[in-house]
């Protein structure tokens, strides 16, 4: 982990714009996206995303903020959130056979 790395409570996973989905856990990881992959480069929100990174990185706004604009930026721009399903508990193969029968 990287020394101004601070990561997100709640990771975030976002399809892009090729379909492929990526999870983000960190402020420094989307800066680093928004800045190196970004595919718009423009946008008021990409712009405001940017901006709340960089401040989360030097300890000036919450984490929290930052990943909303990351969000915000990512709805502007067409990558929509991609919720993940709970996990669900394995079941007991001795109860699947008693439900089935």
């Amino acid at each position: 982990m990287l020394l101004n790395e601070i990561p997100w409570t709640i990771p975030l996973t976002v399809r892009l714009s090729n379909g492929l989905t990526r999870t983000f856990t960190s402020v420094y990881e989307a800066l680093d996206f928004l800045e190196n992959e970004w595919p718009l480069r423009k946008g008021e929100r990409y712009e405001r995303a940017v901006r709340t990174c960089r401040r989360a990185l030097n300890r000036m706004t919450p984490a929290a903020v930052a990943r909303e604009a990351f969000i915000a930026a990512c709805l502007e721009a067409g990558m929509p959130l991609v919720m993940n399903a709970p996990a669900r508990e394995p079941q007991d193969p001795a109860t699947k056979t008693a439900l089935s029968a």
